[in-house]
């Protein structure tokens, strides 16, 4: 088994959806809070419309609500943006409040082997784990990477 993670930001639909089949992704975990994407430029991403591209690409898809970021949590990194004038778009990074707080209540909480045995049954190999930032140390994505190639010894690449 293998994890990717993919952003959509800064990517036509185009590109996204070969990012998937070129990696030969066949499970995808929407970890985002909001499965929607305001505007025309990344509707594609739109909860419905992805899910059913991603049907007809044979790619399952899975929303794992519980690797959300909550409210509060998101809102700690919104205030930290908004404090150092940067827009969620182009941030570079996470901050570190942001990351203890994710890890606390969510990481901590998430239950990793009964995910992974879920995975197993489906027989899944290639996972990819989405939200939509284009950078990947700029989102939650990157905590939840890190806990399946450093805590469960995973692969893990970002497209």
């Amino acid at each position: 088994m293998e994890f990717y993670t993919i952003g959509v930001y800064n990517s036509t639909e185009e590109e996204f959806f070969h990012k998937l089949t070129l990696n030969k992704i066949d499970t995808f975990c929407d970890i985002r809070q909001r499965r929607g994407v305001r505007g025309a430029t990344y509707s594609f991403v739109n909860s419905i419309r992805l899910q059913k591209k991603l049907k007809e690409l044979g790619i399952v898809y899975y929303y794992v609500e519980y690797l959300a970021p909550s409210p509060a949590i998101r809102e700690v990194q919104v205030k930290i943006d908004k404090k150092n004038k940067t827009q969620q778009r182009v941030r570079q990074k996470l901050d570190s409040s942001f990351i203890l707080g994710y890890e606390n209540k969510v990481l901590e909480k998430f239950n990793f082997g009964e995910f992974i045995e879920h995975l197993n049954i489906s027989r899944s190999n290639k996972i990819a784990l989405f939200c939509v930032e284009e950078n990947h140390e700029a989102c939650h994505r990157s905590l939840v990477a890190n806990k399946f190639k450093a805590g469960l010894n995973y692969k893990v690449r970002h497209l």
